[in-house]
């Protein structure tokens, strides 16, 4: 009897496996994603804490409201810092009372913005180097919007598709915001 042949049992020929054996080349990688994809095409709003002296039980109820993994951090219309949900849980496990602690306390000061006209795989390049989830938007001095992990990971699930899509995204954080007010998700 003739053994089937690796084919005919839906395994593909090691031969034609080969390319995944090989290793990568050194150096940057590149986007297979168009250049003109700026960041200003996929960033959203921008979540706002009022002042560096709101507490970290403030912002961290401002997070979970938002439904969003950072703040920025405002001086009247100055950003003088990012909070994030990282920074408040390293707060809480180094035991400073969250209810007095003001979030300048632990906000990062120097922070790394991009403008809308970033190309966004630069953008992606910073956050990967940087371990960076958010990245603030600017345009002269003003905050104009933020880019995230979200964000890039609705680009990467679109790509191939329409960016105009992405607004079916939006639509399921409205809802699970709507889920958030109604006390669903509490």
């Amino acid at each position: 009897m003739p053994r089937p042949r690796p084919s005919q049992l839906g395994v593909a020929h090691p031969s034609s496996m080969r390319h995944l054996a090989r290793p990568r080349t050194p150096g940057p990688r590149r986007c297979r994603y168009p250049a003109a994809v700026r960041v200003a095409e996929v960033m959203s709003d921008a979540s706002v804490t009022d002042a560096p002296s709101d507490t970290l039980k403030a912002a961290a109820s401002r997070m979970w409201s938002q439904q969003t993994g950072s703040l920025l951090v405002m001086d009247g219309e100055r950003l003088v810092g990012i909070v994030t949900e990282r920074d408040v849980m390293k707060a809480v496990a180094r035991g400073l009372p969250v209810d007095s602690t003001p979030v300048s306390t632990i906000m990062t000061t120097n922070v790394l913005t991009v403008t809308p006209e970033t190309p966004l795989h630069e953008a992606a390049e910073h956050m990967a180097r940087r371990w960076i989830r958010h990245l603030p938007v600017v345009e002269g001095e003003r905050v104009v919007g933020m880019v995230s992990q979200r964000d890039l990971v609705g680009v990467l699930a679109s790509s191939g598709e329409n960016l105009d899509q992405q607004a079916g995204e939006d639509l399921v954080r409205a809802r699970r915001l709507a889920r958030l007010d109604r006390g669903d998700l509490g």
